[in-house]
């Protein structure tokens, strides 16, 4: 049974369908992932609240590409996508900050989001919290319904009963192996009906130099960002992980079309994790896996929503097709 916070009651609330399964599941994730050949943790667990204000940085570096051109993609093609959108839930999995959800709320035919209930779905509830109140200021007629869950599970938790257009921005498919994205595109076909849309940011293959530099900024946002998911798992499973001891490392991997995001012990020392009653060794050099980030051609996204059941009505992309957007149904 989910737990409700108003934020305020007359026009939202949030279910939380995490509030007793979130440690349980870091938890077993750990276990997993530290016991493993190559040691990985999930990329969900980036984003606590110190987490997902180093990722809305890292939007903004100049680096960063992927943000600017899809909001720029979005900008040219909002009212097209919004023109029959009318009433209906406008739902995103996965939210970020609010620039790119907003610029459909003002494409609808109804000014102030009349007729449009917004329901974000995310592991933060922190950032859900702080999205919904920023649009709720912003937007006097929205509803909102903000849902605190696992989008590869919990897609069919998503109300039904009204047209919905289902977002999934910032190329957030790639960060799932081929076959996780396939499940996670076959339950979101599950739960469309008739008349649903599914709108869907992709990032490209472009120049290895420009990938690269995307994930290791100047600055060092990225690896900052990279290093806070060690203190995600010191603070919720007791662990001992020195940050300072471990190096971010970013690369394309040509084989696989895809970035990975590490991180490189400096040393060889032992991690300890009483929640776990798991002592974890590490060799001079050894790897983390946090994240991979996969790229995408037009002609084999066509193939991955075929797959699931899905066809591509309209693809919206930049000049130099380096990402893009695309609106597909059942």
């Amino acid at each position: 049974m989910a737990s409700r916070l108003s934020i305020p009651p007359a026009r939202g609330e949030i279910w939380n369908y995490l509030a007793s399964a979130y440690r349980d599941d870091l938890a077993s994730d750990i276990l997993a992932g530290m016991t493993a050949e190559q040691k990985h943790i999930p990329s969900k667990y980036f984003y606590d609240r110190r987490g997902s204000q180093l990722f809305e940085e890292i939007c903004r570096l100049p680096e960063y590409y992927q943000t600017r051109l899809e909001l720029s993609i979005l900008r040219g093609a909002c009212g097209a996508i919004m023109e029959s959108f009318g009433e209906g839930d406008l739902v995103e999995l996965g939210p970020g900050a609010d620039p790119k959800i907003s610029l459909l709320i003002e494409a609808a035919a109804e000014p102030g989001g009349r007729g449009i209930r917004y329901i974000p779905v995310d592991v933060s509830e922190s950032a859900l919290a702080t999205a919904t109140e920023s649009l709720l200021r912003r937007y006097p007629q929205l509803q909102i319904l903000g849902i605190v869950g696992d989008f590869t599970r919990d897609i069919g938790r998503i109300p039904r009963e009204r047209k919905r257009l289902i977002t999934f921005f910032g190329s957030t498919i790639g960060n799932f192996t081929a076959s996780a994205a396939n499940r996670i595109l076959a339950s979101v076909a599950a739960a469309m009906r008739e008349g649903d849309r599914f709108l869907i940011g992709l990032d490209l293959v472009k120049p290895i130099p420009v990938l690269e530099a995307a994930y290791n900024d100047a600055a060092g946002v990225t690896a900052a960002f990279n290093k806070n998911v060690l203190a995600v798992i010191n603070r919720e499973l007791d662990a001992d992980f020195d940050p300072g001891r471990f190096e971010h490392h970013a690369f394309f991997n040509k084989n696989l079309e895809q970035i990975e995001m590490h991180l490189v012990a400096s040393e060889a020392m032992m991690v300890r994790i009483p929640a776990l009653s798991l002592p974890v060794e590490f060799e001079q050099g050894e790897t983390i896996l946090t994240e991979i980030s996969r790229k995408f051609t037009r002609e084999g996204s066509g193939r991955f929503f075929e797959a699931a059941g899905l066809a591509v009505e309209r693809w919206f992309s930049d000049p130099k097709g380096w990402f893009a957007l695309a609106e597909v149904s059942l």
